[in-house]
């Protein structure tokens, strides 16, 4: 499976960004795995930011609970985040993952990881 992330992009705080993410090539079993969306700002650690299960729960990193909400489509083997209130604490390289425990990464690894979209904030 490998994952395409787009949608980043320069906006001002306060505004809004949809990132979606497609997989390719073995996605014919992609409904039964979790995806979701990381994130890694210069100089810290890569964080969890959201996560959506196969059947359609979800969770959020606290910071962007209100803010940002995220979404699949199975038949169409994306995941979304659409991101609003931006803040410029929210500036980091964005990544999709999917992975086959939930929340993702439980186990310290990811099975699919996308390249990333950049994400800047300005204040």
């Amino acid at each position: 499976v490998q994952l395409q992330a787009s949608g980043g992009g320069l906006v001002q705080a306060g505004g809004s960004l949809r990132l979606s993410c497609a997989a390719t090539g073995r996605t014919f079993a992609i409904s039964r795995y979790h995806m979701g969306w990381f994130r890694q700002a210069p100089g810290k650690e890569r964080e969890s930011v959201a996560g959506i299960s196969s059947s359609g729960t979800s969770y959020y990193n606290e910071s962007v609970k209100g803010r940002f909400t995220i979404s699949r489509d199975n038949a169409k083997a994306t995941v979304s985040l659409q991101m609003n209130s931006l803040e410029p604490q929210d500036t980091a390289v964005y990544y999709c993952a999917v992975d086959n425990q939930y929340p993702l990464g439980v186990r310290g690894r990811i099975n699919y990881w996308g390249k990333g979209t950049l994400v800047t904030v300005s204040s």
